[in-house]
């Protein structure tokens, strides 16, 4: 479906001299610096999958999806989608792909969705048959029939991301790009998109390359996560086997009587004699509750430590947030 080969993309963008005396040479004798936006990056996305793209901001991730979708001209490298080259921007190609942006819309503000469906059956030159039955399934299942003949700019913003995921799949895309689908929306309209986009998956068996901030995203959707810093790929797996490049562990500690006070803002060098210092940091403390941070290769032996020095009457080990360990990737703190 979509076959990603040592892609890299580079723009040249104006340097800007600080200070008026800069901004007035500025017009005169522009000066130009090279951004890579994209380095040597290789990925593959199958028949029925859903990617996940996670990276900090200005990392890459919209620029790849941009130039799957044949918007941006690479580079270097090669991008096939479906068998073709992106950016020659076949009629054959743009019929069965899709691009759904969070920040940006393609319907009109001041017209009905009904009205933007009309003109989109159109475009694509979906049968009449066909039109009716996709659009009857598709506002059925997001709940939005009712809302069909109303102005786009009198609904709420989840109303509005609902009508352009029904545009956006009208046509019956083989491949979907989603950039940052839900942001902005709430908690219910967040999840209601998560759903159908599930379900969605299920039934069409579309390939399927989505980038999100949102974690609730990625972890709903996704089972495999490419993770982008700085234009390249330093990680492209499950989403579970992350969990591998975690570097701490925590531990929650419920007491079955309380610990005097001193102990309590004490470091565990001193509340746990014998362990080696740094290895564990106090999160939280209470007269009666611990919550500890500790390194992965210590777990076992703190947690024994606990149990021995301390009335311990409930002890839990909770791995690290996979929010935490991707951000820490992300940030270069970690390398896998």
């Amino acid at each position: 479906m979509i076959r990603i080969d040592n892609l890299s993309k580079t723009f040249r963008v104006h340097k800007k001299d600080p200070g008026l005396r800069g901004s007035v040479r500025s017009l005169f004798r522009r000066k130009w610096v090279d951004k890579q936006a994209l380095r040597d990056v290789s990925l593959k996305v199958d028949e029925g999958e859903i990617v996940g793209l996670i990276g900090a901001n200005g990392a890459g991730k919209t620029t790849l999806v941009k130039t799957c979708a044949g918007i941006i001209h690479p580079s270097t490298g090669s991008v096939r989608v479906l068998g073709y080259t992106p950016h020659e921007r076949a009629n054959a190609f743009r019929r069965q792909i899709s691009l759904i942006m969070g920040q940006k819309q393609q319907l009109w503000w001041d017209l009905p969705a009904a009205d933007g469906f009309l003109l989109l059956r159109e475009i694509y030159l979906i049968p009449w048959q066909r039109y009716q039955e996709r659009l009857d399934f598709l506002a059925k299942t997001l709940d939005v029939v009712s809302l069909m003949t109303t102005q786009l700019r009198r609904l709420s913003l989840g109303e509005r991301m609902k009508m352009e995921l029904i545009a956006a799949l009208l046509h019956g895309p083989r491949v979907v790009f989603l950039d940052e689908p839900t942001i902005g929306l709430d908690l219910t309209a967040q999840r209601a998109i998560r759903k159908f986009l599930l379900d969605y998956r299920a039934d069409n068996r579309p390939a399927m390359l989505l980038t999100s901030h949102y974690m609730e995203d990625i972890e709903a959707l996704c089972e495999r996560i490419v993770i982008i810093r700085e234009g390249q790929v330093v990680y492209d797996g499950s989403l579970r086997k992350i969990e591998q490049f975690a570097q701490h562990k925590q531990l929650a500690i419920q007491l079955k009587t309380t610990i005097v006070k001193q102990a309590v803002g004490a470091d565990l060098a001193a509340l746990l004699p014998g362990l080696a210092s740094g290895i564990a940091e106090i999160i939280t403390a209470t007269e009666d509750r611990l919550t500890i941070r500790v390194r992965q290769d210590h777990v076992t032996d703190l947690s024994a430590a606990l149990l021995r020095e301390l009335p311990v009457a409930d002890l839990t080990i909770e791995a690290a947030d996979i929010g935490t360990i991707i951000e820490g990737i992300m940030r270069a703190g970690l390398t896998p």
